[in-house]
This record gives structure tokens, C-alpha cells and sequence, in this order.
């Protein structure tokens, strides 16, 4: 399948997961230009988290971790996901490992040192067996960190725990995750969110970030940040910035 086809058929989610992060964004560059939508994640946890929100179609999926083996995270997504491709990495080139793997419910394996080609190579069989080419995309999934936002079901969810928002403060969550990293005026949160520019808008924005902020960072490391005088933007807690 050819990146247009790709394109054509909907965004195909591929959970991409390694804790070499210079790895998992060529891989995750390397599945956006093939015209599907990548979900990164650096160990295991986030990776299942990520999984149980967006639902990929396809999974790479690293053997060693930091938190969680790779095999104990194939075994818990091949059981609540029986039928999910997984295409497995290893640094390990030993017959038994891929053997394992196998064993665990891995689809294919590609072993370390590999090229970007062989993988994407490797990922189309996967997807073309599993008749993801005739699949509809999901498109209102949006995924930041351990932050889910499901369009669909207007559903929120951040670490796993289901956050109960108002149809305002959704509305507003989903611009802020539609432009992640990317700092939003009052103005133009205004023009979306309540398609005014009323006097004193700046205020009722104030208001509902707040009341965002209670419900989405309390107790947690803060996602939604204030720009002074710019306005605001939300940050996977990884970025750092």
C-alpha cells in the first residue's frame, strides 16, 4: 500500500513504541509520510494507555523497555486486543527470543540494527493481512501524553481515569489538543470555542481554562500552561518545556 493509498483510505494508527526516542521519531515520521497517524510512546505503561485510548490499527512494539519486558506488554494488548498486528523489535538476534515472541502473539519480527524501509515494509504486509485498507479511520481521537480525547463520544480520559467535562470545556480541550505545543489567544479560543469576540471574553476564557485546569492537572503534573500576555497552550508532560 503506497502513502497515497494510505492517505485515501483514512489515517491508519500505528502505536510506536521504543525507549530510543531518536528511534521512535524517525519511525513515527516514517509512518506519517506514509499518510497514517503515529502514537508514540518511550515504555511500556504508556504504551497500553495509549493503546486502550486510540485503538491503533497496527502496533511496533519494542522487546526491551524500561518499566514493563516488551513481552508482558504484547501479552496484555494480545488479550485485550486479540487481533491487533504486532510487529516486534529486538536487539536480540538469538533463534529462542523471536521464538518467544512469536509464542507471546507477535505477528513479525525485525531485529536491531534495521532499516526504516524494512520496517515500513514489514508494517504494510501486516496491515494490507489484516484488511485495514478497507477499515474507516477514526479521526476524533486525539492522543497528547496520558491525555485522551474521544470526539465521537465527547469522552476524556487522562492516566486511564475518566475526567467528566462540560460540552464548553470539551469544545475548548479539543482546540487546545487540535494545536498542541502551539500557544492559542484569548481571541482566538474565543472565535472557536463561542464564535464571538464579545467585550469581556477574555475574562470568560480566563474563567474556563481554570475550571479545565482543576478537572485535567489536579494532582497531576500540569499539561495546560499560561503564556503571559500570548495566551495558552497544552504540553505532553515529556516535552519539558
Amino acid at each position: 500500500m503506497s502513502a497515497t493509498a494510505g492517505s485515501r483510505t483514512g489515517r491508519v494508527r500505528v502505536l510506536i513504541v521504543d525507549d530510543e526516542p531518536g528511534l521512535t521519531e524517525l519511525l513515527s515520521a516514517a509512518v506519517a509520510d506514509a499518510g497514517w497517524r503515529p502514537y508514540p510512546a518511550l515504555d511500556g505503561q504508556t504504551a497500553l494507555r495509549l493503546a486502550r485510548g486510540c485503538t491503533p490499527h497496527a502496533v511496533v512494539l519494542d522487546g526491551m523497555l524500561p518499566d514493563l519486558d516488551g513481552l508482558q506488554v504484547l501479552r496484555r494488548l494480545r488479550y485485550e486486543m486479540p487481533r491487533l498486528p504486532v510487529l516486534m523489535l529486538t536487539a536480540r538476534d538469538a533463534v529462542e527470543h523471536r521464538i518467544d515472541g512469536l509464542e507471546a502473539g507477535a505477528d513479525d519480527y525485525v531485529t536491531k540494527p534495521f532499516s526504516v524501509a524494512e520496517v515500513m515494509l514489514r508494517l504494510r504486509g501486516l496491515l494490507r493481512r489484516a484488511g485495514t485498507e478497507q477499515q474507516p479511520a477514526d479521526d476524533s481521537v486525539r492522543v497528547l501524553g496520558d491525555l485522551v480525547l474521544t470526539g465521537e463520544t465527547r469522552e476524556v480520559q487522562r492516566a486511564g481515569t475518566p475526567i467528566r467535562l462540560t460540552a464548553k470545556e470539551f469544545d475548548l480541550l479539543s482546540l487546545l489538543l487540535d494545536h498542541p505545543r502551539q500557544v492559542l489567544s484569548k481571541a482566538q479560543i474565543l472565535d472557536h470555542v463561542w464564535s464571538t469576540s464579545f467585550d469581556g471574553g477574555g475574562n470568560l476564557v480566563e474563567v474556563y481554562i481554570s475550571s479545565l485546569r482543576r478537572k485535567i492537572d489536579r494532582g497531576r503534573t500540569p499539561m495546560i500552561h499560561t503564556v503571559r500576555g500570548m495566551g495558552y497552550v497544552v504540553r505532553a508532560v515529556e516535552d519539558g518545556r
